[in-house]
């Protein structure tokens, strides 16, 4: 995934562990997805009733679900306040740099979307990222205040239907002529035009998901990034790991008691079948799952720092220096899977395959990001990216 740094810029470990290990649970999440659509999952879904698979999903459910969508677009943030900071002590205060960077990063979001997968969010990190810059400029105060309204409004939803509803936009309607057996015909055996048009649908179908619960998460992350670089928490990482220790792990348990007594009891409960209620507690449960995966980076560090897992976690550094690359590769590997370009196995897998499937890929990415950072510097995308971005041909193969 996107990871704004300077070409000159030390590279702190940790953060590309962190980078790494999202790119895991993201594809973990994406595979899912990408062997049952969405128009035909809960369907789908019925037929596993397996022990396995029905733990499978339970790992999903508590541990995969809008866990990593917030760790990507923290460490989002956070690496634009780097980089903003990084270029205005150095100098060299170029205005245009960022709009030109998430413009291209853009770029990169539409092909990713049109030739591999619908469910790309790189775009919308590019749209959102636009005005972030300015917004380093805040206070401390207001950076914390705006990222915890955005991430607790609860109305987005009813917000969007209104804006919908005026502007006489129902993307709902996009897929009225497509049935789960359709869906599985053209990834299956259609061509790769009718593939094309499907992705495209399905990324129409998908706006009020995208924008109307993804969108507020990454910007009340990005803010959240922003506060952590404009204070330089990754210069004293460690420190500020210990530091949060007491209350990281307080929000934690809260949060997954709230979160298990969601899943398992409040669904059925009448209180839960009223409306108003119901948007409430999605939303805690949305807010309880956040926590959960801003306590997997709080973690991840703590045994970075303190224990002998440095070793076991640092091959992960290896898959997040290439975050981009290996996002977008991982939406390749699923076309080549899923679709009549390549396997054709759509709707093959159960879930505890899938996951099996999602934890093997990541490890050859791991030992391809190893083995590909020992001749070069920076993976494939991320060179293009970088090029593009400050207008100028940097050296891809290493020095010997």
């Amino acid at each position: 995934m996107p990871q704004p740094t300077t070409p000159t810029q030390q590279r702190i470990e940790p953060l590309d562990v962190f980078r790494g290990f999202a790119i895991y649970g993201i594809f973990v999440v994406n595979i899912v997805i990408m062997n049952s659509t969405f128009l035909n999952q809960d369907e789908f879904a019925k037929q596993w009733t397996s022990g396995i698979d029905q733990l499978a999903e339970r790992i999903l459910q508590l541990f995969f679900y809008t866990k990593f969508f917030p760790i990507f677009s923290l460490l989002f943030g956070l690496g634009i306040a780097m980089q903003t900071i990084n270029r205005s002590e150095k100098g060299n205060p170029d205005r245009w740099f960022l709009p030109r960077r998430m413009f291209l990063l853009f770029i990169f979001g539409l092909l990713h979307i049109v030739l591999f997968w619908s469910g790309d969010v790189v775009h919308l990190y590019a749209l959102l990222g636009f005005p972030l810059v300015c917004f380093i400029k805040c206070s401390n105060k207001t950076l914390l205040l705006l990222s915890l309204g955005l991430l607790l409004f609860p109305f987005y939803d009813q917000l969007l239907q209104q804006l919908f509803s005026l502007l006489q936009f129902h993307p709902e309607v996009i897929l009225k002529d497509q049935t789960g057996a359709t869906v599985h015909h053209i990834i299956t055996q259609g061509s790769y035009f009718e593939g094309m048009v499907l992705r495209l649908k399905e990324y129409v179908f998908n706006i009020p998901m995208l924008y109307g619960f993804l969108a507020p998460i990454a910007m009340a992350m990005f803010l959240l990034g922003v506060y952590l670089g404009k204070n330089k928490i990754y210069n004293t990482l460690h420190e500020f790991i210990d530091r949060i220790k007491k209350p990281a792990i307080a929000l934690a348990v809260i949060s997954n008691v709230y979160r298990l007594f969601f899943l398992f009891v409040l669904t059925d409960t009448a209180m839960y079948r009223t409306a108003m209620l119901r948007t409430l507690f999605i939303k805690v449960m949305v807010v309880s799952d956040v926590i959960m995966g801003l306590f997997y980076l709080w973690l991840l560090g703590w045994l970075w720092y303190n224990t002998t897992w440095k070793k076991i976690l640092s091959p992960l550094k290896y898959a997040g220096r290439m975050a981009l690359t290996h996002y977008i590769g991982q939406s390749v590997i699923g076309l080549f899977l899923f679709s009549s370009v390549g396997l054709g196995l759509y709707e093959s897998f159960s879930p505890s395959k899938t996951l099996l499937l999602a934890t093997l890929v990541f490890a050859l990415q791991v030992i391809f990001s190893k083995i590909w950072l020992s001749y070069f510097k920076y993976g494939p995308l991320e060179w293009i990216w970088r090029c593009l971005s400050y207008q100028k041909v940097f050296a891809l193969k290493k020095e010997r």
